[in-house]
């Protein structure tokens, strides 16, 4: 047995997290590396993570074989786009494949809207009431979008879990996603971390000095339950 085969004996058997850092180590062995990467791609179901971890490092490797496989199979991702109101999530998909999230905070923002309808479209913002309107396939389509393109740790499933864990305390949430410290708000954009070095649940950011009716409202959101 080669060294690729005991990492790949390895990757098989090891939790989610261990899989992450392994992808790491598997491209250095070459293109037998690569071709193992891709077909975890094509043969493993479940969007997770790992998959997107994956398709971030066969993109960056700017090798010819990954940009045609990725190309003829995964050509926008490899997240399923699901909507209920027609809204395009390509640009979305994409920012965070490409890891500009400070971009893809304010795209989210925008796609919000949409789901809430023409008034949140012109003033720029949801109210609470609105979020009820968000179909349960487009808000998951969001949250999986960051999920994936995050190494797991971004999203609004992530948020509510740290918020269900503090015993739903919105100070203390604040607190452990960094956008306070003390009695300071954590000052946009300049303050926020806009990378993976971030605490989980960091991204993407609600503007909590309205309150906290819009988040309470959306981790109640039926999204949640399914």
């Amino acid at each position: 047995m080669d060294e690729l085969d005991n990492i790949k004996e390895k990757f098989e058997k090891a939790s989610e997290k261990n899989k992450l850092l392994l992808v790491d180590e598997i491209i250095t062995k070459g293109e037998k590396g690569y071709q193992f990467l891709r077909d975890f791609l094509v043969y493993t179901p479940e969007v997770s993570p790992i998959k997107g971890k994956i398709y971030q490092v066969l993109r960056e490797s700017n090798l010819e074989e990954n940009e045609r496989f990725l190309k003829d199979k995964f050509p926008e991702g490899v997240v399923d786009l699901s909507t209920e109101k027609g809204i395009d999530y390509r640009e979305l998909q994409k920012l965070l494949i490409e890891k500009k999230y400070q971009e893809a905070d304010s795209l989210t923002r925008v796609k919000l809207c949409e789901l809430a309808g023409e008034g949140a479209v012109r003033r720029k913002w949801v109210y609470f009431t609105e979020v009820k309107r968000f179909p349960v396939a487009d808000l998951k389509t969001i949250d999986t979008l960051w999920y994936v393109y995050s190494e797991g740790k971004f999203g609004y499933k992530i948020q509510r879990q740290i918020w269900l864990s503090l015993g739903k305390d919105y100070y203390q949430l604040w607190i452990k996603l960094k956008w306070k410290k003390g009695n300071k708000w954590t000052k946009y954009p300049s303050e926020f971390i806009w990378d993976l070095t971030a605490p989980p649940g960091h991204l993407p950011l609600s503007n909590q000095l309205r309150g906290v009716r819009f988040i309470d409202a959306l981790f109640s959101h039926p999204a949640w339950e399914t």
